[in-house]
């Protein structure tokens, strides 16, 4: 794939839902290969991962896209969920006090394909830069072991090792994370 190919950042519609779909499956099983089993994996996919449909409603949600194909997605949260798509949902999803509370960094998956060209980091910079502008002063999420690097590389301090609950008594590793205070990248 070239390397020169520009790359846009826009909001996700409900339209995408399908590519993102497909784009998150591909993510997780390629590039978490070495960090946790197939069975982990699979389980993950139907039981943890997916869209938030929330996050697409908010206008929080953001795709990076080159000549049509959908490369990276990932977005923000100013309500309580902390991980996870429309499966792990059980009602309402409240605001989030941004005086007091963190919002929430979610769902960044990249196509194994454009791995660790940047696109990643573009999402997570539009990503501060409107939870700044929404009032949130500090952000926290919950990283997969293969994202955990990412996170510390931009700042995000782990706070915790968590075992998220899976059907048949498995779980997946992650990490909880927080980046104590956000600073604007264009507005200085």
């Amino acid at each position: 794939m070239e390397l020169n190919r520009i790359i846009d950042i826009r909001n996700a519609s409900t339209e995408d839902i399908p590519a993102l779909a497909s784009l998150i499956a591909d993510s997780v099983r390629n590039l978490s290969q070495g960090y946790y089993t197939e069975p982990q994996v699979e389980s993950a996919l139907v039981n943890i991962f997916g869209i938030d449909t929330q996050l697409i409603a908010d206008e929080t949600f953001y795709l990076a896209e080159t000549a049509g194909q959908i490369v990276g997605c990932g977005g923000w949260s100013k309500r309580k969920t902390l991980f996870g798509g429309d499966q792990t949902k059980t009602g309402k999803d409240p605001l989030l006090d941004p005086a007091v509370e963190p919002a929430r960094i979610r769902a960044f998956f990249v196509h194994p394909g454009w791995a660790r060209r940047g696109i990643g980091a573009r999402i997570l910079e539009a990503c501060e830069e409107a939870a700044l502008k929404a009032g949130f002063k500090q952000l926290e999420l919950v990283a997969t072991l293969p994202g955990e690097p990412f996170y510390r590389a931009s700042g995000y301090e782990a706070v915790e090792q968590i075992e998220i609950p899976l059907p048949g008594a498995q779980v997946l590793p992650a990490v909880r994370m927080r980046k104590l205070k956000i600073t604007s990248k264009t507005i200085m």
